[in-house]
């Protein structure tokens, strides 16, 4: 088998470039992306990727989630692929390098080897998995989770957003329902490349995060149910109100994460008051608590702890609780060989480089139950994403760009 040279290198320009076209489609209104799964920017961006694959000679599969799958084929027709990837849906306030970076430095690989006349025996096949995010529909990585066979397709097609539209009507209304069995698909090994989401990175000087481990993570969505009544004429002592128990299950859940540390966090991203009116009490209140950790037992105490808090909480205050689990992961540990490929190449290539953790989901937990996988990390300014904000250089993303192809093709084997 034979190991790619020292002096290959992809053409960050073109990355760089790619980047910019993408995030014209969904702008945000201050310099990032709003590209929610579904929506007709959605679909815009799957065309221009579509686009740019067929220039690069791949052809296309698309399963009934919406993946895309593009495949390079290689010279062995018996040899499975080895996937690439990430995902182009953004937050509803996302930056332009959340996913996209993964997708298109993926695209970046196959032109790479196109210019250079590099053949692998195993096929490449780069995806953009469907609705990553979970910011429209609840949860995230949900086609990769139907993949993996953690959530059925009918779970998933059911699964609505706040107007009340389902993932299933929204995937025809785009035009992007395939018809591949999800999951049907193997694979050789899985790769994804993402800016790190977190400030350790750049803090720490280092051009490559070689991701040994993802933490776990719950979404726990609470609904509190409390009595609509006047904020001016209810005395407080006859209060029925939910928006004070989620205050204090809010203050409860930070409680519960520090009391945890080292290796845990919470919070509370998303709420939901009805009727919304400045001078009527909620009589309903809906939240999603997140809490991720790398360690199993610790995710399972702080579940409980806070689910068992929360309802005494409510009940002190004569609110109903009731709670959901909407998004779920156990802590995963990447493949040693993939992890040990991502390492090697950033050592041979001269880049500094640190293990590290993923502090968010992606994609990649989910192809993990399914087959040998590994990322690889670049800083962001700031830690700063899921921000219109984020940040990263084009010297960082060429860098990891570079350290994905030498492991893919590595892992996909040249020939020649």
């Amino acid at each position: 088998m034979a190991a790619p040279g020292e002096n290959l290198r992809i053409n960050p320009d073109r990355l760089w470039d790619s980047l910019m076209e993408m995030a014209k489609i969904g702008p945000g209104v201050a310099g990032g992306n709003n590209r929610q799964t579904l929506t007709d920017e959605d679909g815009e961006g799957r065309h221009l990727f579509k686009r740019w694959c067929d220039d690069a000679g791949l052809t296309m599969g698309v399963d009934k989630m919406g993946t895309m799958f593009m495949t390079l084929p290689g010279t062995d027709p018996a040899a499975l692929p080895v996937y690439v990837g990430s995902h182009l849906d953004t937050q509803p306030t996302g930056g332009k390098y959340d996913g996209v970076l993964g997708v298109l430095a993926a695209l970046e690989v196959v032109r790479s080897m196109n210019d250079l006349g590099i053949k692998t025996k195993h096929p490449i096949v780069v995806v953009n998995w469907a609705n990553e995010e979970g910011a429209r529909f609840a949860p995230a990585m949900l086609a990769s989770g139907v993949f993996a066979g953690v959530h059925t397709l009918d779970y998933a097609y059911g699964r609505k957003d706040l107007d009340g539209k389902t993932y299933g009507e929204e995937l025809k209304r785009i035009g992007w329902l395939g018809d591949e069995q999800v999951g049907a698909r193997k694979m050789h090994a899985y790769f994804e490349y993402h800016i790190e989401q977190g400030p350790i990175l750049e803090a720490e000087n280092k051009q490559i995060g070689v991701v040994t481990h993802c933490q776990g993570l719950w979404w726990l969505e609470f609904t509190l149910t409390g009595r609509e009544a006047h904020t001016g004429s209810t005395p407080m002592a006859m209060r029925v109100n939910a928006g004070l128990a989620m205050a204090r299950i809010f203050e409860m859940v930070q409680e519960v994460a520090m009391a945890n540390q080292p290796g845990a966090v919470g919070g509370v991203g998303q709420v939901k008051f009805s009727p919304n009116s400045r001078n009527v009490l909620p009589g309903k209140v809906v939240f999603t608590v997140d809490i991720r950790t790398p360690d199993q037992g610790k995710l399972d105490r702080m579940r409980a702890t806070i689910e068992e808090r929360a309802a005494a909480i409510a009940a002190d205050l004569g609110v109903g609780c009731s709670v959901e689990a909407v998004g779920h992961f156990d802590p995963v540990t990447f493949d040693p060989t993939l992890v040990g490929r991502v390492r090697s190449a950033a050592e041979k290539l001269g880049y500094s480089h640190m293990n590290i953790i993923s502090g968010a989901g992606h994609d990649a937990c989910w192809a993990a139950k399914v087959a040998p996988a590994t990322m690889v990390m670049c800083p962001c300014v700031g830690g700063l994403s899921h921000n219109e904000a984020e940040d990263i250089s084009k010297e960082w993303a060429g860098a990891g760009a570079d350290v994905l192809l030498h492991a893919v093709l590595e892992t996909a084997e040249i020939v020649g």
